[in-house]
């Protein structure tokens, strides 16, 4: 599957968007670009637990493409392309932190997790073992496992600033204008990149294949010889560690 970026160029071209006809051709763009918002709802809901409804996730990504096409400004010299994913990505997103899917005795063992791998990794000078961890928390390392687990579903979008605003929202462009967000935006992607850089050699490709090359946990595992399950655990561990150091840093 192509990247929706690449995907939404093929679809349409901007031009479209600089016509009079704009309004009228409303239903047009919405049939012509379903394409790319069924992309990149499957792409999320890849993350996501089963019971979330794709169905109300692609009604956001349409709603997030009339904003599109509604705010677009071609002086601004971005491709509606671009433009529109960001949107249709953006509206997804907000609909989830809306629905607060993840239970909040998740969320307890997300942040005990997340607390453990920061405080023994500042005692130790490195990111803990697995067995280590489940040692600090006086538990065994297959009980540490079945945390990981229960957590996994808790995707890097949900490292979250406030209830409005995760850390992958401050680390892109939008619609921000002021010094102040720029420099908050620089330096978060600063610490992001410093912290990711730390990790452990196999957390690091995980991520970096996940969130980068929009690899899902069952194309990862392809790669690594590894099976989803171990991916998802790896993945889990990383997002964990990012949180943890965060949190500490009062980045979320």
């Amino acid at each position: 599957m192509p990247k929706a970026s690449a995907l939404a160029e093929k679809i349409l071209e901007p031009s479209l968007y600089k016509s009079s006809r704009l309004k009228k051709r409303n239903e047009e763009v919405v049939l012509q670009y379903s394409p790319l918002i069924k992309y990149i709802a499957k792409r999320i809901a890849g993350r996501l637990p089963v019971h979330v409804d794709i169905r109300d996730m692609i009604n956001s990504g349409v709603l997030g493409l009339m904003d599109a096409m509604e705010k677009f400004d071609p002086k601004k010299k971005v491709k509606f392309a671009t433009y529109a994913e960001y949107r249709i990505k953006g509206a997804i997103l907000d609909n989830l932190r809306a629905m607060d899917w993840v239970p909040r005795s998740v969320r307890k063992v997300a942040t005990l997790l997340e607390n453990t791998a920061s405080d023994l990794e500042k005692k130790l000078g490195r990111p803990a073992t697995d067995e280590e961890l489940a040692e600090s928390m006086n538990i065994e390392v297959e009980r540490f496992y079945k945390m990981l687990n229960r957590v996994n579903n808790i995707p890097m979008v949900s490292l979250e600033h406030d209830s409005k605003c995760t850390l992958i929202d401050r680390t892109t462009d939008g619609d921000r204008k002021t010094p102040c967000d720029k420099l908050d935006r620089e330096e978060l992607q600063t610490v992001l990149a410093d912290n990711i850089s730390l990790l452990p050699k196999k957390e690091k490709l995980v991520i970096s294949l996940y969130y980068f090359n929009e690899l899902t946990m069952k194309e990862i595992g392809r790669v690594l010889k590894l099976t989803e399950s171990r991916v998802s655990q790896i993945h889990t561990k990383a997002v964990m560690r990012l949180r943890g150091k965060l949190r500490k840093a009062q980045y979320c």
